[in-house]
């Protein structure tokens, strides 16, 4: 529960620029910022982005520095980052990428003490507006949080470049954002501190809602869209919603359950090639079943979310009801000291969310087959998210 005298706060990026051709507009935005950039990007993403990042540093006088990002935001990754820095003398680090490459960027500048800033090459995490990173060890499995005193200086989201990657990315960002109302409105029943180091603010709250309600009326057309590699309004909207909304509402309206039990499910090897949103909207599910909600609101998250493409079953995270031991260690890693699943209005134990984890397995198939929708089944490693991009 709250502390009293805890005070209520929100906290954003900097600017926030999205729109078709942003990344063209680059140089001009990261002028401010510093002199001596380092872009950070992974091989895959610079080979899509490249030519543009170079044009666009070019056209505002600024030189181009790139350094490979290694693929998994580890402490020995950070350091590495760190040193690249400080030999560059950079006075702005710039990461171009997915969640991963932000995630190292933003604590590498901040032990740095430059400016950092985000442009997502997809909108599968609300990763780069946040003042957090999530540090993960070599073999995949979720390690700690890492907080900073600021946000990014600047997030430039380039919706064309996010309509020309595959529409899982995006699908993975809405099983991300969905997650956002579920565990804020959790905290503020719970008199919580979020993750702004403070009470949520009725603005914290309301973006979190308001991120819910756009993805149920845009996500479906905006993958359509994307699968086309067009924007459209909805693809505006959902990319907002993934990117700016859901970051500033888990961030000031707070987490919860969900996100715990996504962390939790890193422990498990079989969850390593899923996309972050894809293991969170397990643990929305989980939390809905926690929380006693109405059976008619469960069945309609599932619904939607495999109408997305989103797993709400344990088979489709590569698990089963039978893995015991497998469930009590995500259990386990899900309900440790410190995690956010303490932020709900009542305690969970491990053997509460085993039950809760291995009940949606039937309860999530019958819901499909209701609506006549695809049977749940073990994700291959072509529908897996590469965490690489991620």
């Amino acid at each position: 529960m709250a502390t009293p005298g805890l005070i209520r706060t929100i906290i954003s990026p900097g600017r926030y620029v999205q729109g078709q051709g942003a990344i063209s507009r680059l140089g001009e935005f990261l002028k401010p910022l510093g002199s001596r950039p380092l872009i950070v990007s992974d091989d895959i993403v610079w080979g899509l982005v490249g030519h543009e990042v170079q044009t666009a540093l070019q056209s505002a006088g600024l030189p181009l520095t790139r350094e490979k990002f290694g693929g998994i935001p580890t402490a020995k990754e950070i350091d590495r980052l760190v040193q690249v820095i400080a030999a560059n003398d950079s006075d702005v680090v710039v990461a171009v990428g997915g969640g991963s490459t932000m995630d190292a960027v933003k604590s590498a500048g901040f032990l740095c003490g430059i400016r950092w800033v985000t442009v997502p090459s997809v909108a599968s995490t609300d990763a780069p507006t946040s003042a957090l990173a999530v540090i993960y060890t070599e073999e995949g499995a979720f390690e700690e949080y890492r907080f900073f005193p600021k946000n990014p200086d600047l997030v430039l989201v380039d919706t064309q470049l996010v309509a020309r990657a595959p529409a899982a990315f995006l699908a993975a960002g809405v099983g991300d954002a969905l997650a956002t109302w579920l565990e804020a409105r959790a905290t503020a029943q719970a008199h919580a501190a979020t993750m702004a180091g403070g009470l949520p603010t009725l603005a914290g709250t309301a973006l979190a809602e308001l991120s819910w309600g756009v993805l149920w009326d845009n996500a479906l057309p905006a993958l359509d869209a994307v699968r086309e590699h067009v924007v459209t309004p909805a693809v505006e909207k959902v990319v907002e919603a993934n990117t700016l909304l859901s970051g500033i509402g888990f961030e000031s309206g707070g987490l919860a359950a969900a996100h715990a039990i996504h962390n939790g499910l890193t422990a498990a090897h079989q969850t390593h090639g899923l996309a972050h949103g894809q293991k969170v909207n397990i643990g929305s599910v989980t939390q809905l079943v926690l929380e006693g909600a109405p059976t008619q609101e469960i069945r309609d998250f599932v619904e939607f979310t495999t109408r997305v493409g989103l797993p709400n079953t344990l088979t489709e995270v590569g698990l089963k009801v039978t893995d015991e031991d497998d469930l009590i260690t995500v259990a386990t890693a899900a309900t440790a000291a410190g995690e956010t699943i303490h932020n709900m209005p009542f305690e969970i134990s491990v053997g509460e969310l085993v039950s809760a984890l291995k009940s949606i397995e039937r309860f999530s198939r019958r819901v499909r087959s209701d609506a006549r929708l695809p049977e749940p089944v073990a994700y291959a490693h072509a529908q897996r998210v590469s965490s690489v991009a991620l």
